[in-house]
């Protein structure tokens, strides 16, 4: 096991587990909060980002109150296991990260501030781990569905970087801002989906820095 050593290491795909041809579940149907189908197709001119930003519970909870989003769902993405499932993640064998996807509308929600939310919502400095929470499946990632997602994600990096060293801040952000193309985002088991809504006092490893992100980040 990878996860034996001292230090969590990612994979190759060759040590990845397989996985399998086939999903093992499906999706439900709606969003209990939002009350929305979790599944596409959805209403013309909204949006998709996925984020990894430690353990999905909370990271979920975070987008679903943020005005301008239509649904959100979580996964396992950015690894080499198809159709992984949580236990297969937290083995640190797949080499996956635990993500939200998060559809919302453009003209209510820019993307620079879902970037907001992300960055103010944990500690992007971390490495493969979120707090308590040790592993590679906590890193933190940025996975784009088009060039100006990647170009406007890797501003706000920097940007953020710059904010965090104002404040007095050593330490460099790790988060990665990769295409979503090529790394599918494959669902979670439904009892993960909206988790804290099912459970209210469930476990949350959500925790920022405390520093402010610009909301309109500059090269």
């Amino acid at each position: 096991m990878l996860f034996g050593r001292r230090t969590p290491e990612l994979p190759t795909p060759e040590q990845a587990l397989k996985g399998r041809p086939e999903p093992t579940f499906t999706l439900p149907a709606t969003h209990t909060v939002l009350g929305t189908p979790l599944a596409g197709p959805y209403p013309a001119g909204l949006e998709t980002a996925d984020f990894a930003l430690g353990c999905f519970w909370g990271a979920e909870r975070v987008f679903w109150q943020t005005p301008g989003v239509y649904t959100t769902y979580v996964g396992y993405q950015g690894g080499h296991t198809p159709n992984p499932t949580y236990e297969e993640v937290c083995s640190g064998l797949t080499g996956h990260t635990e993500v939200v996807r998060v559809v919302f509308d453009p003209e209510q929600l820019p993307y620079e501030t879902l970037l907001k939310v992300f960055w103010e919502a944990h500690d992007p400095t971390q490495g493969f781990r979120q707090g308590n929470d040790v592993g590679t499946q906590y890193r933190s990632a940025v996975y784009t569905h088009s060039p100006a997602q990647q170009e406007t994600a890797e501003a706000s990096r920097a940007a953020y970087q710059r904010a965090l060293g104002t404040a007095g801040h050593r330490a460099d952000i790790t988060t990665t801002v990769l295409p979503a193309e090529g790394r599918p985002l494959w669902p979670a088991e439904e009892y993960h989906q909206q988790y804290l809504d099912k459970n209210p006092g469930g476990y949350c490893g959500i925790g920022g820095t405390g520093v402010s992100c610009p909301i309109s980040p500059t090269p």
